[in-house]
């Protein structure tokens, strides 16, 4: 029995991970759920560190900086947008040299400094005259040098966490084997307690640093998101020898283009459906596992094609991967291809996303907020959202998952369908926050000078746009971490994650384009436009209806290529850990 257990401790993972001194990881003493705890605490008050500056900067630039409604709209939705930018480079840097561990811990000390930074410009040179930055005093003007400082600031803070965020999600999933289907189960489960996990954090920064931060104890809320983020920072090293890790794979961009110059220089050669291609004998343990051959993208087919030229090149060992590329180089081309028209189809969602950071604060601000003498910050009224994700994740894996695989006799949900479901509910969001502006409007203060812009509509009428948003996001950005991370080539796993926060980075960006496009097209002589200063004077509702139109539209869109889609297959592994019937159907 002795003998037996010690055999136990022993067994190594089958994906190839190693531990923190380079040997292969022993299942029992490695990873799992010890190391994933570790990583899920760690992404909560990170986040808490994120949403404690993030969620209040709209009020910030308008009450410190002085700017109006729309410009700090616009600023947020650009920083937020750079924010999720960074993911890219974090992605890159992880997949192809660092590795994902050294790069979390990198980026998380930048994001460390951001913050740092950011709390003594606001005390030193910002909040003047002291007291300044509440809803009753605005801030003075200030030097080229104090705002160019406080960019500064919040930039690192978005090249820290943006490069920083996709690498902890792919991390957190390197921490079970595949191999294993225990720990495959754990896999899938994790992505769900991850965003969870964002979600708490946020919630303490979206209520107590909320409620200080609207009071204009700015300093007090930014000193209190960079004591957490360097709490994130030391609880994450302390997992070091814990971990598993996978080897960096290189720069994936020649592959790729090895594989578009070799089917170019072959582009005459006709390839049969019955013709073999070329494949390597055995990988080496960090090229990850090979991809078996799907159909489309036949032009690509023509990479891997063994001419007779190529043949005489292997006979003599000098056949360059610039003439004759693998199956699975070609296939992970196919992949990323694949994947693009359903990412690009996610990016309206994120637009409706990042109204909750900005015009969904604004609207709250110019109605009723009080609860007898208690006065409810707008901003903390996103609390709402996080709860709603708790109970509807709860909901959803314990009671809605197993309900549809007893009914339709399958794994349950697609994360294609998941995605899909998503967009629904945010076109009902969008709705309901144009319903609210429509009555908000009907119940304006119109006689009272100290209230201008404001309405006597209770902000709890805000709670069902909050709820649905944060319902939607469950379907939409849970299915999207676990089917980008298992629909992208093992030596990509990090440019997957990525791919989830670029679409809510160029989300950011379309809103705050389409935000400026209204504002120019709705202004007239007698109206200052859609989303003016004063929203007493514009048509906030009709932004919102215009919103629900366009995503109702994207999600025709979606469905289409949803049902296009065909998943990647492994050797030895036809399911791949994907929720679905037919391997080879989107929906």
């Amino acid at each position: 029995m002795e003998e037996k257990i010690n055999k136990e401790h022993q067994v190594c993972t089958s994906d190839g991970a190693i531990d923190s001194h380079g040997h292969p990881a022993v299942r029992k003493k490695t990873g799992d759920w010890v190391a994933a705890i570790l990583i899920l605490v760690n992404q909560g008050l990170a986040t808490l560190a994120f949403f404690g500056v993030g969620v209040n900067l709209v009020l910030f630039l308008t009450r410190v900086m002085g700017q109006d409604n729309a410009e700090a709209a616009n600023s947020v939705s650009k920083w937020t947008g750079t924010v999720y930018l960074f993911s890219l480079l974090g992605a890159f840097l992880s997949d192809s040299y660092w590795g994902r561990y050294m790069t979390c811990a990198i980026f998380q000390v930048i994001f460390v400094i951001g913050l740092v930074s950011l709390s003594l410009s606001s005390y030193i040179f910002l909040l003047k005259p002291s007291g300044c930055g509440n809803k009753e005093l605005p801030c003075g003007s200030h030097s080229s040098y104090q705002t160019i400082l406080f960019y500064v600031s919040i930039y690192l803070i978005a090249l820290g966490n943006g490069g920083y965020q996709p690498n902890i999600a792919t991390f957190g999933a390197d921490q079970f084997d595949e191999g294993d289907p225990r720990e495959q189960h754990s896999k899938i489960v994790f992505f769900s307690y991850f965003y969870l996990a964002l979600n708490i954090g946020s919630l303490f920064s979206n209520t107590i640093l909320n409620y200080f931060e609207d009071d204009g104890l700015w300093t007090l809320g930014f000193w209190a998101s960079a004591g957490s983020a360097a709490l994130a920072l030391i609880l994450f090293l302390c997992g070091t020898r814990r971990y598993r890790y996978f080897k960096p794979n290189g720069n994936p961009l020649p592959r790729f283009c090895q594989v578009f110059v070799a089917a170019t220089r072959k582009w005459k050669a006709k390839v049969l459906q019955d013709d073999k291609l070329y494949e390597v004998d055995e990988f080496s343990t960090n090229e990850g596992r090979k991809m078996l051959h799907t159909e489309g993208f036949r032009f690509l087919d023509k990479a891997a094609f063994i001419t007779s030229k190529n043949f005489k090149q292997m006979e003599e060992s000098k056949c360059s991967p610039w003439y004759l590329s693998t199956v699975t180089q070609v296939e992970e081309v196919k992949c990323i291809l694949r994947l693009l028209p359903i990412w690009l189809c996610t990016i309206l969602y994120s637009v409706v996303f990042a109204q909750m950071a900005s015009l969904f604060v604004e609207q709250g601000d110019a109605m009723d907020t009080r609860i007898s003498r208690f006065h409810i910050p707008p901003a903390s009224m996103s609390t709402f959202d996080i709860l709603s994700v708790a109970v509807v994740i709860f909901i959803y894996r314990r009671v809605l998952d197993p309900l549809v695989a007893r009914t339709m006799k399958s794994k349950g949900l697609t994360e294609l369908q998941r995605m899909g479901i998503g967009l629904v509910l945010a076109i009902m969001a969008m709705v309901s926050a144009g319903l609210v502006e429509h009555f908000r409007l009907k119940n304006a203060i119109e006689d009272c000078n100290e209230c201008e812009g404001s309405s006597s509509l209770s902000i709890f009428w805000q709670v069902p746009q909050y709820v649905l948003v944060g319902a939607s996001e469950v379907f939409m950005y849970v299915g999207q971490l676990e089917f980008f991370n298992a629909q992208t080539p093992d030596g990509l796993k990090s440019f997957g994650s990525a791919l989830c926060m670029t679409s809510i980075s160029l989300g950011n960006y379309v809103s705050s384009l389409l935000v400026a496009i209204v504002m120019k097209i709705s202004a007239t002589d007698e109206m200052p436009g859609w989303i003016p200063g004063n929203l007493n004077k514009g048509h906030l509702d009709m932004f919102y209806f215009l919103l629900a139109a366009l995503t109702a539209a994207d999600l025709v869109i979606y469905v289409l290529m949803a049902r296009w889609y065909k998943y990647i297959k492994f050797q030895g592994n036809n399911d791949n850990g994907i929720n679905k019937e037919d391997p080879e159907v989107g929906l």
